[in-house]
């Protein structure tokens, strides 16, 4: 939705240059807003088609988005859009106090105040809204699908700048009746979440207010269509991505043979892991079977990665953020169960039950611990304090509903069991990783069968956040193995094989 600031002449250019030189940076802003108002008494486009040359293009165009998906040339977004299912187009904005935003207000409201001052006069001119009219009318013919034939010859003909621009010099000009016909347009082709917006826009008489809002909800529709886009295009992106993908590794493979390397070791010591007594092998498996449980658990490990001191599979690449955030998010929940899990096993049966109070306790330890993964982060200060604030809403609640209060022999121990619990060898700790870790392994192998596995015993509490995890980890999974199926299955194959001989060796044949 950017387009980049049409250049003055050299000579303006460096004249303009010039007084910014001369002025310094104290008058930078009153300089750039006296160019912008030379510019638009040029009678140069409105401001909504000018972005400062030095703003980078920051969002996603219907026309990449449609380019996307005929040839997947940008291979990062097509990965983007096909596995993040909260992937929306956002519109952007420039920093708050950055120059770009000074300079893109001044814009505005240096064309508005010419555009009032235009209409205000006698007679009015109308040169500005025309260009305005003109805009908005290629905005709204993007919005026609192409059998659309009978809107789009409604639109040429009612804003048909020609003849506005000869109703204007006859002074015949209904600027009002242009201004309804445009807003009835956006009201056929908007979302619904859009209705209050374009009822708005017809309660205001005002033609400078009534232009200013018209833009605006455009842009609203804008990012609308731009996301009716991206969820359209998803299904369509799927299949195409995954050859893409394919074709394009296969391609690197062979101008870099070693280009599995790490994904090798990834699987190979996954299956040291799995048959050297780190979780239970599959000796009755089906070879089929066997590849599929060792991969699934391969996944798992990546949610384990020590991504600073190895290197992560070179399949994975693109995705290896999300798998290191799925981590940290992990581990935070972990905490949250391991702790919560603690309090109710030492208050017992007396807040067994109490409605909202797990969610309260869940709260707090959440909020307390949200930076955990920050190297401002201090575990011993920050668990001290998470165990005073669940014994204080452990005091109130258990005065509340008729109960003794803790001594403070009791108190002390919970808190020091709270404290404890910030180590990853915790007793408890583990527990709770473990049940985590078979959870999510049961949900990989489960998505064959379209049944959730069961929950272990101790996860409710972030039984909803475990389960959107899930999911993310389970579609990552899925589209991983379409891609790379082909070199994983030979990989796998052949370390299952050498795990055969090895089994079947025995010095005394």
């Amino acid at each position: 939705f950017q387009q980049k600031m049409p250049k003055e002449s050299d000579e303006s250019s460096k004249e303009e240059q010039s007084k910014i030189d001369k002025d310094g940076t104290e008058n930078t802003v009153e300089t750039s807003e006296e160019m912008i108002r030379k510019r638009i008494g040029r009678n140069t486009p409105s401001p909504h088609r000018l972005t400062p040359q030095s703003s980078p293009p920051r969002f996603v165009s219907v026309e990449e988005l449609m380019e996307t998906a005929k040839g997947v040339t940008n291979m990062a977004l097509a990965h983007e859009i096909v596995l993040n299912s909260a992937f929306q187009v956002k519109p952007y904005e420039p920093g708050e106090g950055s120059l770009e935003k000074q300079v893109k207000e001044i814009m505005h409201k240096a064309f508005w105040d010419c555009l009032e001052s235009q209409l205000n006069d006698d007679p009015p001119s109308y040169s500005h809204a025309i260009t305005l009219v003109g805009e908005i009318k290629e905005t709204l013919l993007t919005f026609l699908l192409p059998g659309q034939s009978r809107l789009r010859g409604q639109i040429e003909e009612a804003l048909d700048l020609s003849l506005i621009q000869q109703e204007a010099e006859n002074r015949a000009l209904d600027i009002n009746k242009v201004a309804k016909f445009i807003i009835d347009m956006m009201g056929t082709f908007c979302a619904p979440c859009r209705d209050e917006d374009i009822k708005q826009l017809r309660e205001i008489t005002d033609i400078v207010p009534l232009f200013k809002s018209i833009f605006a909800v455009l842009d609203k529709m804008k990012i609308d269509m731009a996301n009716f886009a991206v969820s359209s295009l998803r299904p369509h992106l799927l299949q195409q991505s995954v050859e893409y993908e394919r074709k394009k590794f296969q391609d690197f493979l062979e101008k870099q043979p070693n280009a599995l390397d790490f994904t090798q070791k990834w699987l190979q010591d996954t299956a040291d892991y799995v048959t050297g007594g780190g979780t239970e092998g599959g000796a009755t498996c089906t070879p089929n079977s066997a590849q599929l449980a060792l991969h699934n658990h391969a996944y798992l490990r990546l949610l384990k990665w020590d991504h600073d001191a190895e290197s992560f599979p070179e399949t994975l690449l693109m995705d290896q953020g999300r798998f290191q955030e799925m981590q940290q998010e992990l581990e935070q929940l972990a905490l949250v169960a391991s702790v919560l899990l603690i309090v109710y096993n030492s208050a017992g049966e007396a807040i067994s039950g109490l409605p909202g109070l797990m969610e309260r306790l869940k709260k707090t330890i959440k909020i307390l611990i949200a930076e955990m993964h920050t190297l401002s982060f201090k575990a011993d200060e920050t668990f001290a304090a998470v165990a005073e604030k669940l014994c204080v809403e452990l005091r109130g609640c258990l005065s509340q509903h008729g109960f003794s209060p803790f001594s403070s022999d009791r108190e002390n121990a919970l808190k020091g069991q709270i404290v404890a619990a910030k180590s990853e060898d915790n007793p408890i700790r583990k527990v709770i990783d473990s049940r985590i870790q078979m959870y999510l392994l049961g949900f990989l192998e489960s998505r064959a069968h379209r049944s959730a596995p069961a929950l272990p015993g101790g996860l409710t509490p972030i039984s909803k956040e475990l389960e959107e995890i899930a999911v993310k980890l389970g579609r990552l999974v899925t589209f991983n193995k379409l891609v790379y199926s082909p070199f994983y299955h030979k990989i796998l194959q052949d370390i299952l094989k050498q795990g055969e001989n090895k089994l079947s060796y025995s010095p005394f044949n």
